[in-house]
């Protein structure tokens, strides 16, 4: 059988969500495509094991162009390919963003995706194990937690947070965002929540429910303006055609998405003839507003055992022996240890830079890969990840070829806005201030920092080499009634009909925080758009 009610392709953190929803009633038949394939990786279970899913083949493992504003340098941009997406190989931290940034993508005039509007999605999903009242939910299929066994080294963080003026908020998902608090996971009995954990598995016996993985999009299929089904390709390059009794929903990605959007001939029509693609509507937002967190970093040696020694043999197998016969242990714990959010530019409630804890560090001559393990040093050490939540650069996705095969041209244009960089800047300064807090400068060892200096010149330099994204990219496809937007409040694609986009590219504004949280509520809100029509 080739024709389904409800098509969706990809099966990440909003994908997952929408193939339960949509099958729950046994009158819709429902066909979820993964390009990447199961989620059978053991290193996706294992929260510690975070560090080995980049470059594996449970990554797309795109690259940036190179940036101008950083040295030249291309950017690692991991993303999922495997069933779950990004949620199968993210850091796990369950963040909801502010309830301004809600507030402010309705004000743009997106009814009905207000705070108020999607609080009830964020709590539907959630079964909150340590915070209960009006902001979480306790029913939900996807586990929400603190750690179990927390890095001591994170209540010290939280400590010197406070003494540097940061209050401690661990509700940092409720009434208010801003503090220092331990992050809420994704993490269940010592093993990762994706949404293909939470959501996909406990349904695949349903028989109106279909999951094809290892299977490329290569095009949307369009009649007269009408989204009627998809044309894939396996690995060995068959094509097989799908077709779409009710709707076709993309949830792709911030950067796929736009790529099949126009591979499909949905774009700016300009631009599609550079390629050879006939334009099936010219939406020329497709693509545009490419928006991501940046971070760099504070780091510091340490005078205490920060499990940096797992990188050794001996301890790191002792670890895994722990974890695999009585699941204790640092591999129980993802990558990331404690949290902050604070604002540096005078708004009251709305956070402009996000803190991130790890108890690992860095080496001094900049040799150290983050994406390779190899090249992390084997002494102890930790570090303060300085997040620019709100950055004003933009970017674009667009394509390299016609090949469907072929990974998008990726150009976030970062630092190109002088106003990111003096603001990374003023947080490096901050770090640097909470790393000088006793409560967590007696674990220091010696008073070196990284960077060595924090004159503009060397903290300069220092970002230079060691700027990465957070890798949130969103907005590549906007929600909203302008000129650029490509969805409109429903999540409809303007110009064709029985088409939707259900991800993080529909965003309009980043959000101040984590963004997996948020694709999962859009995973929700979308599936009762669709069923309410």
């Amino acid at each position: 059988m080739n024709t389904f009610d409800y098509i969706i392709i990809g099966a990440g953190s909003a994908g997952c969500v929408l193939a339960n929803r949509l099958s729950e009633n046994p009158e819709n038949t429902v066909l979820l495509v993964e390009a990447g394939g199961p989620d059978s990786k053991n290193e996706i279970k294992i929260p510690g094991a975070y560090s080995k899913l980049h470059r594996s083949e449970v990554d797309w493992a795109f690259w940036t162009e190179p940036q101008e504003h950083v040295g030249g340098r291309k950017i690692f941009i991991p993303r999922g390919k495997t069933l779950g997406g990004c949620s199968s190989t993210n850091a796990m931290a369950y963040v909801r963003g502010n309830s301004a940034d809600y507030d402010e993508w309705a004000a743009m005039g997106n009814k009905g995706w207000s705070y108020k509007d999607l609080l009830p999605y964020f709590k539907r999903s959630e079964k909150n194990h340590d915070f209960k009242g009006a902001y979480y939910g306790e029913e939900g299929p996807l586990h929400v937690k603190l750690a179990d066994e927390p890095h001591f080294l994170g209540k010290h963080f939280i400590e010197a947070c406070a003494g540097s003026g940061i209050p401690v908020n661990p509700e940092y998902n409720g009434k208010e965002q801003l503090g220092a608090s331990l992050l809420q996971y994704t993490i269940f009995k010592q093993q990762r929540q994706s949404t293909a954990t939470a959501f996909l598995k406990p349904v695949l016996n349903r028989k109106n429910l279909i999951v094809k993985t290892k299977l490329n999009v290569s095009k949307i299929l369009i009649d007269n303006n009408i989204a009627i089904g998809i044309e894939t390709i396996d690995l060995n390059k068959n094509y097989i055609n799908y077709l779409a009794n009710k709707e076709v929903i993309v949830s792709a990605g911030s950067i796929k998405t736009p790529q099949i959007l126009m591979l499909s001939g949905i774009g700016d029509s300009d631009y599609l003839k550079n390629f050879g693609i006939e334009t099936k509507h010219n939406l020329p937002g497709v693509g545009k507003n490419l928006q991501d967190h940046i971070w760099s970093g504070v780091s510091t040696w340490s005078s205490v055992n920060t499990d940096n020694h797992g990188l050794n043999l001996i301890p790191m197998t002792t670890s895994l022996l722990k974890y695999l016969f009585f699941k204790n242990g640092p591999l129980t714990n993802g990558p990331l240890t404690a949290n902050a959010f604070l604002n540096l530019n005078g708004n009251e409630s709305k956070p402009d830079i996000q803190f991130h804890f790890a108890v690992s560090t860095v080496k001094e001559d900049y040799s150290t890969d983050i994406y390779d393990i190899h090249t992390f040093p084997k002494d102890s050490g930790f570090s303060i990840m300085v997040i620019l939540l709100h950055p004003k650069s933009r970017g674009f996705i667009g394509l390299k070829d016609d090949d469907p095969f072929s990974a998008p041209l990726i150009q976030p244009n970062l630092l190109s806005e002088k106003e990111d960089l003096n603001l990374l800047i003023k947080g490096l300064a901050k770090a640097k201030e909470v790393m000088g807090q006793e409560s967590l400068k007696q674990f220091r060892k010696g008073e070196a920092l990284i960077p060595s200096s924090f004159e503009r010149e060397g903290i300069e330099a220092h970002i230079q080499k060691t700027l990465e994204t957070l890798y949130h990219p969103v907005g590549t496809c906007k929600m909203g009634n302008d000129e650029m937007s490509v969805v409109d409040s429903d999540l409809k694609v303007y110009g064709i009909q029985n088409l939707r986009i259900a991800d993080a590219s529909i965003m309009p504004k980043i959000i101040s925080g984590n963004t997996n949280a948020a694709c999962i509520m859009i995973g929700e809100k979308a599936s009762d758009l669709i069923l309410s029509q």
